[in-house]
């Protein structure tokens, strides 16, 4: 193990599940959010709880502040905090797109700068950014979440090499199907309008709600099932570069890499409607 745990995205999902499993595990754990209130059971789990908001500065600085005062640096850092944006990309207001780089992209990027210097002060470390399936295919109505996610796995794969001499693993995690609220999210997410996408976007509403809670759900997990992974990532002594989680990002991201682009957009087609003239 690489010594003190410092997660962000704490307050549901797959961060509150990693952190609750991993305490158990008896790893010294940060747990994080945004709003602190909302994670103030964790330290009745065993975690360390402390604010971090991923788009602002002054928080994600003082965050790594507080565990390297207390630790002397952190040992392995888990990037979770994320959500989606939906609908069509001519539709979404472009504050909305920065607001979703800045937490997806721009936080996590931010944080490995952070804890960086202390890593390669101690010789070692590992961090690890929770990526999607979404990293590596395409929904039509996802181009922005997915775009974020693809900067990620980018990212990702330039650090892994650049910092592997620092004694520094960098690990991606994609999972598929995941039963949280984060399917919620995304639906709430797709904006409503009466231009040539009203029906697109109100179909990938519906389509993602019916993921989510129809038959393919079948093919997800709940968020312990990432938080599994996590733990493995952080325990092995030689981790893999990249972890899938659940079928369906196994069968999904399998059927991406074999088809041809039109291929892939005439299987999706079967769950969206094409935008365009009538």
């Amino acid at each position: 193990m690489t010594g003190p745990v410092l997660i962000t995205g704490c307050s549901t999902g797959i961060g509150r599940a990693t952190a609750e499993r991993l305490a158990r595990a008896g790893m010294t754990v940060y747990a994080s959010a945004r709003r602190p209130e909302s994670i103030e059971d964790l330290k009745g789990a065993g975690c360390r709880t402390i604010a971090l908001d991923v788009t602002d500065e002054e928080s994600m600085r003082a965050a790594v502040e507080e565990v390297e005062r207390a630790e002397g640096a952190v040992g392995a850092l888990v990037n979770n905090a994320g959500y989606s944006q939906s609908g069509a990309v001519e539709t979404v207001p472009l504050d909305d797109v920065r607001r979703q780089f800045d937490t997806n992209v721009f936080g996590l990027l931010r944080m490995c700068q952070l804890v960086l210097p202390g890593m390669r002060r101690e010789g070692r470390g590992r961090i690890v950014n929770v990526s999607s399936m979404g990293g590596k295919l395409t929904f039509p109505g996802g181009g922005i979440y997915h775009a974020t996610k693809y900067a990620v796995e980018a990212l990702s794969d330039a650090m892994r090499f650049e910092v592997r001499g620092f004694g520094v693993d960098v690990v991606v995690i994609e999972p598929g199907l995941i039963r949280t609220s984060f399917g919620d999210a995304a639906v709430a997410s797709v904006p409503a309008e009466d231009g040539p996408y009203a029906d697109f976007n109100e179909a990938v509403a519906a389509a993602t709600a019916r993921v989510y809670n129809g038959p393919l759900g079948r093919l997800g997990a709940g968020p312990d099932a990432v938080a599994k992974v996590i733990e493995r990532a952080l325990t092995a002594s030689r981790p893999r570069t990249r972890y899938k989680v659940t079928a369906s990002a196994r069968v999904l991201m399998g059927q991406r890499a074999l088809l041809p682009d039109r291929a892939w957009d005439a299987v999706v087609g079967t769950s969206f409607p094409r935008p365009g003239r009538k």
